[in-house]
C-alpha cells in the first residue's frame, strides 16, 4: 500500500511548506541538543572528556532538523532515517551536510547497530509509526544505555494548531491519528526508558499569517490528503480572508505549539 509520504508531489511541497524562522530551528534545536549530556547548543563548548554526541533522527523528512542539529550541537554526527526515498532525495538536495548521513530504514527496523547513539530525535513522526511499541524496542537497541529519545509531536489530548482554525475537520482526523500520551509513555516504559520530562514547546512556524497562507496552498502536510477538494479550498478561504486583515507594517508570527516527551533508556 502507498504511504502519504511516498508521494513525490508531498515530498517537493513538504521542504517550502514546513520550514521555520532560523531562530525558531534553532531554538528547537537548543532544547533538543540539552537533554544529551554531551551534546551543547552552539555557542557552548561540549565537555572536554566526553566524546562527540551521535545523533540519530527517525523520520528525518527533508533533513531539516538533521542539517540543524549537525550545525548547532558541537560535534555531532548525525544519521536521519527516513521509509520515503521521495523525502530522502529531496532531504540530500536541500540540506546536504558533512556530518550527516541520511539512510533508507523504519522505525521498526533501523538501519544502524546495537548502542550506536546518545540521542534520538522523533519529530512530528509518532502518529505514522504502525507499530510504536516495536518502534520502542528498537530505539533501546541502537541507543547507548543513558541515552535519550526526544518525541516532538502533539498529543490527541491537546490538539491545539493554528491549521485547525481554517481547516476544523483536520482536528477530528487528528484526534484518531495522533496518539495519547499515556500510550506514548507505556510504549517507552515497556521498552527499558524512563520518563525524563514531558512539556510544551512554542516556536514561530511563520513570520506573518500571509506567509503561513502562502506555505498551506501547496498542502505540505499528510494531513490535508483526507480533506475533499472543496474543505481544503473553503479552509484556504478562510485563511486568505484573515490574513488580509493582518497589518501589513505590523504582522503577528504564526506560533505553533509542540508537546515534547523526552525518554532516557535505563
Amino acid at each position: 500500500m502507498k504511504r502519504a509520504y511516498d508521494d513525490e508531489r508531498l515530498a517537493r511541497s513538504y521542504e517550502s511548506g514546513n520550514e521555520m524562522p532560523d531562530e525558531a530551528l534553532r531554538a528547537w534545536v537548543g532544547l533538543i541538543g540539552s537533554y544529551v549530556g554531551s551534546a551543547a547548543a552552539s555557542g557552548a563548548s561540549a565537555s572536554g572528556d566526553r566524546p562527540a554526541p551521535d545523533v540519530l533522527e527517525v523520520g528525518s523528512g527533508t533533513g531539516m532538523f538533521a542539517a540543524a542539529m549537525a550545525q548547532w550541537i558541537d560535534g555531532a554526527n548525525v544519521l536521519g532515517v527516513d521509509a520515503s526515498e521521495a523525502m530522502l532525495s529531496e532531504a540530500r538536495r536541500h540540506h546536504p551536510h558533512p556530518a550527516v548521513r541520511y539512510a533508507h530504514g523504519t522505525a521498526e527496523s533501523l538501519p544502524a547497530a546495537d548502542d550506536a547513539f546518545d540521542l534520538a530525535l522523533l519529530s512530528r513522526v509518532i502518529h505514522h509509526f504502525p507499530d510504536r511499541a516495536a518502534a520502542a524496542r528498537e530505539l533501546a537497541r541502537v541507543l547507548r544505555p543513558g541515552g535519550t529519545v526526544v518525541v516532538r509531536t502533539t498529543f490527541k489530548e491537546r490538539l491545539d494548531a493554528v491549521v485547525y482554525d481554517y481547516w476544523p475537520p483536520l482536528r477530528a482526523t487528528d484526534a484518531l491519528r495522533f496518539p495519547a500520551m499515556d500510550d506514548v509513555t507505556a510504549a517507552f516504559t515497556a521498552a527499558g526508558f524512563d520518563v525524563r520530562e514531558i512539556r510544551s514547546f512554542t516556536q514561530p512556524v511563520t513570520r506573518s499569517l500571509r506567509d503561513y497562507h502562502a506555505r498551506m496552498t501547496t498542502q505540505p502536510q499528510s494531513k490535508f490528503d483526507l480533506l475533499t477538494p472543496a474543505q481544503f479550498s473553503s479552509g484556504l478561504d478562510r485563511l486568505a480572508a484573515a490574513a488580509d486583515r493582518e497589518p501589513y507594517d505590523d504582522p503577528a508570527p504564526v506560533d505553533e505549539r509542540y508537546d515534547v516527551a523526552v525518554f532516557t533508556l535505563r
